[in-house]
């Protein structure tokens, strides 16, 4: 597996940058991620850092369009957001790099946050809600989910936001505040890779964003979630054509030794054709007609998720008591070197695909640098190969017990 070489430097207004060389590209990159997602919201005022993932791109002191100069300098953009982070990223021809860097900083120090761009804004967002929550079959599902499995933290209420009057009331001085608290250089990290060099790099970003001064940060300090010692259970009503089960488990955070161990346990789950749930309860019992298991990737303690639908003929009560056999059989044995060796190839292949592009290669530099260990880029598939299928029988143990487990049954709305 190929070593990703890179620099780093932080600039004296706390703006972190990485830069690596990838000359078999013409383009290059530029990557930020502002340390700032739903998760750092108040509980009363959600959805705000998605609501900026938007804002970002309605015009700046200088920048009436920041796409329009973007098709101009022959370059293409876009942004996500999630519970823990922030992220716009942009790939031009290296000899446009400048115009990115200019239209990243001007928003960085002069977005225009008014009126107009606000309400233009929210009603987007509100859109967007009513798209992916409120119309569309299970579209509420991860409402019910974050509020059941968290008590206490900031993943209790989805990305996009608790609830949809929180973007409809939000206020301008409230946005504007928002603004200020976390989208300073010294809550940022950017990363430009491809066709540049390093000295280059490093000149053009302290020429771009050097003087832009740093802001006092409104982080809070991580809330803990506490430990889950009894079983939850809610039953939901909704836009469903048919009943599902979603079963949720707390996992480790992202930068435990016991998170890679979770990660290959969802994929021995189901991963894949040979999976045990798709072998099993889908191909050879044929009891459900969706079955999926995966990690939510939270920076802080997130969830191993399994979501089922059964098959026409059988009820939700059933493919449970299925699921609950399969996870006992689990905890029950050591699995073969074979099968943990074919987990772990598959995610071997995922890593090597994800480094491919300058673009993946910025996102991963960044993100890995926020959780405060960049160098992961290059040792994480080490820690997959080194887990061993001791490991996987104690983790599975840990993990699957009824009173850490909480249990959404959503069903559809005639049968309330």
């Amino acid at each position: 597996m190929l070593v990703i070489k890179y620099k780093k430097k932080v600039l004296g207004n706390g703006l972190t940058v990485i830069v690596h060389e990838d000359n078999s590209s013409p383009m290059v990159a530029v990557n930020i991620l502002y340390k700032v997602g739903s998760k750092h919201e108040d509980p009363e005022h959600t959805g705000f850092a998605h609501l900026f993932e938007h804002l970002m791109f309605s015009g700046s002191k200088h920048v009436d369009s920041f796409d329009n100069y973007m098709q101009t300098a022959g370059g293409e953009n876009n942004a996500f957001t999630n519970a823990d982070l922030t992220n716009f990223y942009d790939v031009v021809p290296s000899e446009n790099l400048e115009t990115v860097l200019w239209l990243e900083s001007d928003r960085m120090l002069n977005l225009t946050i008014d009126k107009k761009n606000l309400d233009v804004q929210r009603k987007v967002v509100v859109e967007e809600f009513k798209e992916t929550c409120l119309n569309p079959p299970y579209g509420d599902v991860h409402h019910y989910l974050s509020e059941l499995c968290y008590k206490k933290h900031g993943y209790r209420w989805p990305t996009i936001g608790k609830d949809i009057s929180h973007i409809e009331k939000a206020k301008l001085e409230e946005v504007s505040t928002f603004f200020d608290k976390y989208y300073g250089p010294n809550n940022a990290i950017i990363c430009l890779t491809g066709n540049i060099k390093y000295d280059q790099a490093f000149e053009q970003v302290e020429k771009w964003f050097g003087d832009i001064p740093a802001r006092p940060t409104g982080l809070i300090t991580d809330i803990e979630e506490p430990e889950q010692t009894n079983f939850r259970t809610c039953t939901a009503y909704g836009n469903a054509p048919i009943d599902s089960l979603y079963l949720a488990f707390h996992t480790p955070n992202r930068v435990a030794d016991n998170f890679y161990a979770c990660d290959l346990i969802s994929d021995i789950l189901c991963n894949g054709r040979s999976s045990r749930f798709y072998s099993k309860l889908f191909k050879e019992q044929k009891i459900v007609s969706h079955i999926d298991c995966y990690l939510t990737g939270a920076v802080d303690k997130g969830l191993l998720m399994i979501e089922a639908k059964p098959a026409e003929g059988y009820s939700i009560e059933y493919i449970k008591e299925q699921i609950w056999i399969e996870l006992e059989q689990l905890k029950a044995e050591v699995i073969s070197e074979h099968e943990l060796t074919k987990v772990k190839n598959k995610v071997e292949n995922s890593i090597v695909f994800s480094e491919m592009s300058v673009v993946n290669k910025g996102i991963n530099l960044c993100f890995f640098e926020s959780i405060g260990d960049i160098e992961l880029i290059n040792s994480e598939s080490q820690l997959y190969q080194k887990i061993t299928a001791e490991e996987i029988h104690e983790h599975a143990n840990k993990i699957f017990q009824k009173d850490k487990c909480s249990e959404l049954i959503y069903k559809q709305k005639e049968e309330a």
